[in-house]
C-alpha cells in the first residue's frame, strides 16, 4: 500500500474538539466520472491500516459491471485523518514547530474524519451519493456518512462488520496492540519507529482478524517449511526436544514483518483511539434514538465466523435502523471477510439496491 491519489488542502481543519489541525490535507481517489447531476456519487470508506487506493485492497468491486461500476459511478474514497497514507497524521509536519507531529497531533473523532471527507466531496461538485460502504472501521464510517450526511445527501448506507460502537471487547483488543508499541524502547513518545512493539501489534491483530476453525485448517499443527525440511513432522520433532517452529509461527512472523514496511506505530495507535471513539449515541440521546433517525434504506452485513465484531452487533444495528435489511453471511474468514468474501458482498448488495431503485 502507499499514499496515492490526489490531495485537498485546508487552511486549517476544525475538530470536534476544539482543536485546530493547521495546513490539514486529505488524500483521496476517485474512478469513474462525475454526471451533469452530479447524483452518481458512491463513497467507498476504508478500514483500520487500508488507503484510498480501492483499485487495489477491493479490486474484484470495482470496475464496469461490477458492484462499483465506474461506468455508471463516480466512485470516492479517501484516507481517513490521522493515518499514514497522505492525509494529515503524526507523521504530518507541525506547523508550528516544523517538526513531525508524531503524539501531538491531536485526537480525531470517526466524526471529525467523515466531515472532512464531505468537505472534499462538496469541493468536488458532488450534489448527492447513492450509497457509502465500509468494512469494519469503514463500516463504522459508513454509518457516521448516513446520519451527518441525511437522507439529502445520502441516498443509502451499507455497514459490513462493525456495530452501533466500539465496545469494551475491541477496546481492550486495541489497547493491548497499543501498549506493544509503547512499551517498545524506542517508541520515544511516538517520535520512535517501535518496529518491534508495531509488528507484535500486528500479529495479535491478525489473530482477531481470523477465526478458530480458519487457523486450524489452514495451519493445523504443522511445522514450518524450514523446521520440516530439518526436523520432519511435528511429532518426530517433538519427540527429539526439539522445540517446534510451527507454520501458524512462521505466518504471524511474516505478517509482522510485512507490514513494518508499509505502516508507522504512531498512525496505529492514533487510527485505533479513533476506533474507540465510535459510538453513534453520542451526543445523540443514545444509541436506539440516533440509529432511529438514521432512515435511509441500510443493508448490515455480518459473518458467522467473525469474532472481532460478532454477529450480535449486526442484528442489533438491522434492529435498530428503521428501513434496513440484514445479510448474515457464513464464512470461516473470521473478521478479514469483509475483504475476501467479495462475491458475496456483491450479491447482497446487489440485491439490496436492486430492492430499493438504486442500482
Amino acid at each position: 500500500m502507499d499514499d496515492a491519489g490526489q490531495t485537498h488542502y485546508f487552511d486549517e481543519f476544525r475538530l470536534e474538539s476544539g482543536k485546530v489541525i493547521k495546513n490539514a490535507q486529505i488524500r483521496y481517489k476517485t474512478f469513474g466520472t462525475l454526471n451533469e447531476a452530479a447524483d452518481n456519487c458512491i463513497v467507498i470508506c476504508h478500514a483500520l491500516t487500508g488507503n484510498a487506493s480501492v483499485d487495489e485492497w477491493w479490486a474484484p468491486l470495482l470496475g464496469p459491471k461490477k458492484l462499483f461500476d465506474t461506468d455508471k459511478y463516480f466512485v470516492f474514497c479517501a484516507n481517513i485523518l490521522g493515518s499514514c497514507y497522505g492525509s494529515s497524521g503524526p507523521n504530518s509536519i507541525n506547523p508550528d514547530t516544523n517538526e513531525r507531529y508524531g503524539m501531538a497531533f491531536p485526537s480525531v473523532s470517526m466524526r471529525d474524519s467523515v466531515r472532512s471527507h464531505m468537505e472534499v466531496v462538496s469541493a468536488l461538485g458532488v450534489k448527492n451519493i447513492k450509497f457509502t460502504l465500509g468494512g469494519s472501521l469503514g463500516g463504522m464510517q459508513a454509518l457516521e456518512w448516513g446520519l451527518i450526511g441525511g437522507p439529502s445527501l445520502v441516498s443509502s448506507v451499507v455497514a459490513i462488520a462493525c456495530g452501533a460502537r466500539h465496545t469494551a471487547w475491541q477496546i481492550a483488543i486495541s489497547e493491548v496492540q497499543r501498549a506493544c508499541i509503547m512499551r517498545d524502547p524506542t517508541w520515544n513518545g511516538g517520535h520512535g519507529k517501535a518496529l518491534n512493539g508495531l509488528g507484535l501489534a500486528r500479529q495479535l491483530a491478525m489473530i482477531s482478524y481470523r477465526s478458530h476453525s480458519a487457523y486450524d485448517s489452514k495451519f493445523g499443527r504443522g511445522l514450518s517449511k524450514e523446521a520440516a525440511k530439518e526436523h520432519g513432522d511435528t511429532d518426530t520433532c517433538i519427540s527429539s526436544g526439539v522445540v517446534p517452529h510451527f507454520n501458524v509461527e512462521g505466518y504471524l512472523q511474516y505478517q509482522d514483518q510485512k507490514f513494518l514496511s508499509r505502516f508507522d506505530a504512531a498512525s496505529y495507535v492514533r487510527c485505533t483511539q479513533i476506533m474507540d471513539t465510535h459510538d453513534v449515541g453520542r451526543d445523540r440521546g443514545g444509541i436506539e434514538k440516533a440509529l432511529s433517525q438514521l432512515t435511509q434504506p441500510t443493508l448490515v452485513i455480518g459473518f458467522d465466523g467473525d469474532i472481532l465484531y460478532p454477529l450480535e452487533e449486526q442484528r442489533e444495528l438491522a434492529g435498530l435502523i428503521p428501513n434496513s435489511k440484514l445479510c448474515e453471511i457464513s464464512s470461516a474468514a473470521g473478521h478479514d471477510a469483509f475483504l475476501l468474501e467479495y462475491e458475496a458482498i456483491s450479491e447482497a448488495c446487489g440485491s439490496f439496491l436492486d430492492d430499493v431503485g438504486l442500482a
